[in-house]
C-alpha cells in the first residue's frame, strides 16, 4: 500500500505486542471478542482452521500466535477488509474475499477441524444500518445466523468443532439453527462484571459429538462491581488471554 493509503490505517499491537495488525483507523476495529473466542478453540499443532467473516483476521491470527503449525483460511465478503486480513497474515493465512453463502469451490471441497465465526450481533429489522460499509460489514446482519451455523457446519471434519462469540439473546436463534450432527455443545456466557447479567455468549460443538449440553458458569470479564480507575481491571484468566495469548478454558 502507499503512504496515503497507510495513513488511513493503524498498525495495532494485541496479546501484549505478540502480534500487530493492520486495520481502518476509522469504521469497524476489532476490540476484545475476537481475542476471546481465538482463545477459546482447542487447536494443535497441525490442524486446519477456517475463519468465517474474518476481517483483518484478528481471530484467526490471535489463534495463530498461540499455536504454531496450523493450516490457516478465512473467507472476508468486504474486499477492502480482506485485502488487509492478506497483509496481516502473509504466508500464512489464505482469505478468500467471498459471501460465506457462497463459497468458492476451492473452499467447498475442503475440510477443517476448527471452524470460527464471530457474526454480525445486530438484526437489521430491528436496529439502524451503519454508514460505514466494513462497521455495518461485520455489525449488520445480512446473512442470517442460520447460514453462518450452517456453512460452518458443512466445512467441519468429522469430530471437527465450530466456535461462535454472540450476543446472549441470540443464544437460542444460535441454538436452533445447529443442524442434527453438530452436538456436545457447550456454552460460555460472558458478563462484564461479577453479578450482572452476561450480555455475550460464546458457543462451542462437536461435529458427531453426542456429549450432553453444558451451560458453563459466566465468565465476568472485569473484576469488582465498578470500574474505579483508568486502569485495565480484566480478571487474571482474561488479562492472560489479552497480554500473553492464553487460552481460555472451560
Amino acid at each position: 500500500m502507499s503512504g496515503a493509503e497507510d495513513s488511513e490505517l493503524t498498525h495495532d499491537a494485541f496479546l501484549g505486542g505478540r502480534l500487530h495488525l493492520w486495520q481502518p483507523r476509522q469504521g469497524y476495529r476489532a476490540g476484545v471478542d475476537a481475542v476471546l473466542l481465538a482463545a477459546s478453540v482447542q487447536a494443535t499443532s497441525g490442524q486446519r482452521v477456517l475463519e468465517l467473516g474474518c476481517g483483518v483476521g484478528t481471530a484467526i491470527l490471535c489463534l495463530n500466535s498461540r499455536v504454531s503449525g496450523l493450516t490457516l483460511a478465512g473467507v472476508e465478503a468486504h474486499a477492502p477488509m480482506a485485502e488487509l486480513a492478506r497483509r496481516n497474515g502473509g504466508d500464512a493465512l489464505e482469505v478468500f474475499t467471498a459471501d460465506l453463502a457462497k463459497l468458492p469451490q476451492a473452499l467447498r471441497a475442503r475440510q477443517f477441524d476448527h471452524v470460527l465465526a464471530n457474526p454480525p450481533y445486530y438484526d437489521r429489522a430491528a436496529s439502524v444500518r451503519s454508514d460505514d460499509p466494513a462497521r455495518e460489514s461485520a455489525h449488520g446482519e445480512t446473512t442470517p445466523l442460520a447460514t453462518w451455523v450452517k456453512v460452518a457446519a458443512k466445512r467441519l471434519a468429522p469430530k471437527g468443532q465450530a466456535h461462535f462469540i454472540h450476543r446472549v439473546e441470540r443464544l437460542p436463534d444460535l441454538i436452533r439453527a445447529l443442524p442434527d450432527d453438530l452436538g456436545s455443545v457447550e456454552v460460555l456466557p460472558l458478563a462484564a462484571r461479577s453479578g450482572r447479567a452476561p450480555d455475550r455468549v460464546i458457543l462451542r460443538a462437536r461435529k458427531n459429538g453426542r456429549a450432553a449440553f453444558r451451560l458453563h458458569p459466566a465468565l465476568a470479564l472485569h473484576a469488582g462491581a465498578h470500574h474505579e480507575s483508568d486502569a485495565k481491571d480484566y480478571v487474571p484468566a482474561v488479562d492472560a488471554v489479552l497480554r500473553t495469548g492464553a487460552a481460555l478454558t472451560f
